[in-house]
């Protein structure tokens, strides 16, 4: 894998960070100053109901939206002071992205599907392909090297997936749902993998999760509610109304 960004580390933070929809004229307000901060290697998990705004809050944090007010800085520089193209860059080298749904490309193998972001990225084709395959052998798919995706498994897609995610060595893990659409067994081996990432890589790992199992074995627990972050076990507060 690309080992250019080797000993360096990122440092994140967000500050008061809010985000509103407006939908058939009526405003929706899915964060309500939201803060948090992290550095590199941290592993953190979210959870909360469905539709209270986690994928926004990823969506957000990876520069895939930005807030409707607040700041997101990445070492002390604000992020959102980027232009698209900045912003695209800083993605693509930066930050890996983990969806529930794998969006590999059918008509390519596992090793050309991982070898995108590097193309992206203006590596030629022998350099990407080494990365690429590098990072296939990191999740266990050295074998798998040149078979498409409807030839792989569930639980091997979901890992070229986070194969494509990792080629570039980022700094920065954002994994949404990664095992809802994988049966129990194959989404434990997911999170083995993640968790594994996180730990023997160093790369900052942050899950949005509907599975407590996963949320409880990283080690900064998080539920999202009313627009903004609690521990994980901490006790309702109660309205005064």
């Amino acid at each position: 894998m690309n080992d250019t960004k080797a000993g360096s580390s990122i440092s994140v933070r967000l500050v008061n960070v809010e985000k509103r929809f407006r939908k058939g004229g009526v405003t929706i307000d899915v964060l309500n100053g939201l803060d948090l901060a992290f550095e590199q290697g941290d592993g953190i998990s979210i959870v909360g109901a469905s539709g209270v705004g986690k994928s926004t809050l990823l969506h957000i944090m990876g520069t895939l939206d930005r807030p409707t007010a607040g700041q997101v800085f990445f070492n002390d520089e604000d992020v959102f002071e980027k232009d698209d193209r900045e912003l695209a860059e800083l993605r693509n080298t930066d930050i890996g992205f983990v969806f529930q749904f794998h969006h590999l490309l059918p008509e390519f193998t596992a090793v050309e599907n991982v070898m995108i972001p590097a193309i992206i990225a203006g590596s030629e084709l022998n350099g990407a392909r080494v990365v690429a395959e590098d990072a296939l052998a990191l999740v266990g798919l050295e074998a798998r090297l040149h078979h498409q995706p409807g030839e792989l498994s569930g639980g091997e897609q979901q890992r070229v997936a986070v194969a494509r995610a990792i080629v570039m060595s980022p700094r920065i893990l954002l994994a949404d749902e990664p095992t809802g659409n994988l049966d129990a067994r194959t989404g434990l081996a997911i999170h083995e993998l993640l968790l594994r990432l996180n730990r023997e890589q160093g790369i900052t790992l942050v899950v949005v999760t509907h599975n407590l199992a996963l949320a409880r074995r990283l080690p900064r627990q998080y539920r999202l509610a009313d627009g903004r972050l609690a521990a994980l076990d901490a006790p309702a507060v109660e309205s005064d109304e």
